[in-house]
């Protein structure tokens, strides 16, 4: 395993746009104004991201005047993000990628503001990395009135699923807290990657339980010295836990249902599983 973290990253993200270059590294930066523009027009741009729009379109889709409209088409063409083509205004290169930038810019600032109590929970290397994934996830904190809400998100999507794979710093499903049923290797078909400890801990507190589903072929169970937080793929939806330093307890759990969180999530727990052992191997050696 003499991978670093930072090469584990890049590739479990390589399909996300995951550039970790500043601004200022770029050479002269863009005037503040100049920012603060394109994202004053930013409806605009977005309008015009799908589909070339004739004026009259335009003024339906942003709801404006014609007078309005013009300063807008104006406005693109000075700049040379747009250009008229058989009557409609048609977003170029340049204009494109502004386009996408100030989409991701907004999208990327929601998810981190709904996200904000699970970027406070992993590593902070991590961080960026799980926000445009979780997007649009379902966010369960935990609070005082209610500190097991995210622990009972997850019982829930478990007991909904017929197969689990994950990773964790610490028992996905506290052993003191967990019915028969909400046991992750009971009746399901799954591959965990925990710490070393905690694989000591399931087999000394569940040796018979582990090893017959590990026996029955019903349960992998696979170890590595360092994880960044909870990994959790479902049937229908993945998530991602976020746990207290001190008691261990998860704090947040965000699970989605989209195709770019479960693509991610699959390519990052294959990344995991590729460098962690597997206990027949580790208790051999």
């Amino acid at each position: 395993m003499g991978t670093t973290v930072l090469d584990e990253i890049l590739e479990t993200t390589r399909e996300l746009d995951s550039t970790s270059v500043s601004a200022h590294e770029l050479g002269e930066r863009m005037a503040t104004d100049e920012l603060l523009d394109v994202v004053r027009h930013r409806e605009l741009l977005e309008a015009l991201v799908t589909e070339p729009l004739d004026r009259n379109d335009l003024e339906a889709r942003l709801g404006v005047s014609r007078a309005t409209s013009h300063r807008f088409t104006r406005w693109l063409e000075d700049h040379g993000l747009a250009s008229r083509v058989d009557n409609r205004f048609a977003l170029t290169g340049k204009g494109q990628a502004y386009g996408d930038a100030v989409v991701r810019l907004e999208r990327d600032l929601r998810a981190a503001t709904a996200l904000a109590p699970l970027l406070e929970s992993i590593c902070e290397a991590h961080r960026e990395f799980v926000v445009a994934p979780f997007a649009d996830g379902a966010v369960t904190t935990a609070t005082p009135e209610d500190p097991y809400a995210p622990f009972a998100r997850f019982v829930q999507l478990l007991r909904e699923s017929d197969t689990f794979r994950g990773f964790n710093t610490t028992h996905m499903v506290p052993p003191a807290l967990a019915e028969p049923s909400d046991r992750p290797f009971d009746g399901r078909d799954v591959e965990l990657i925990y710490l070393p400890e905690v694989v000591e801990s399931l087999l000394e507190t569940h040796p018979e339980q582990v090893h017959e589903a590990v026996e029955a072929g019903h349960l992998t169970l696979r170890t590595r010295e360092s994880l960044p937080y909870g990994l959790a793929i479902f049937d229908d939806r993945v998530g991602v836990a976020g746990y207290d330093n001190q008691t261990g307890m998860m704090r947040v759990f965000v699970d989605s249902d989209s195709a770019i969180a479960r693509g991610w999530a699959e390519r990052v727990f294959e990344t995991y599983r590729d460098r962690s052992d597997p206990i027949g191997e580790r208790n051999e050696s």
